[in-house]
């Protein structure tokens, strides 16, 4: 069993920053893409970012400029992180992380979610 979780989310005002993280444990043997998806009060959840297993990244263009996806891929480490600056109301939601992870079989995982609240 494979289980992702997250954690960094809080209460920051607008302008702040914030980080968050997603570690992933189990039975893991590889971990292919990556994603930060969030979701607001009555909206659709919708992709943040995204990261290759080699590193490349995308990102929705709400927040071009002001996120960052990046992962470790140290052994035992299995961690991806969201680095949020210039923080905007707009970015308050539920962050989940999903993953695509070869263990057993190939599937994909969701977190718990963690909340971020961008409030003055």
């Amino acid at each position: 069993q494979v289980q992702l979780v997250e954690s960094g989310g809080g209460l920051v005002q607008p302008g702040g920053s914030l980080r968050l993280s997603c570690a992933a444990s189990g039975r893991i043997f590889n971990i292919n893409a990556v994603a930060w998806y969030r979701q607001a009060p009555g909206k659709q959840r919708e992709l943040v970012a995204k990261i290759s297993p080699v590193g490349t990244t995308n990102y929705a263009d709400s927040v071009k400029g002001r996120f960052t996806i990046s992962r470790d891929n140290a052994k035992n480490k299995n961690t991806v992180y969201l680095q949020m600056n210039s923080l905007k109301t707009d970015d308050t939601a539920v962050y989940y992380c999903n993953a695509e992870v070869d263990s057993y079989f190939r599937e994909n995982y969701w977190g718990q979610g963690t909340q971020v609240t961008v409030s003055s």
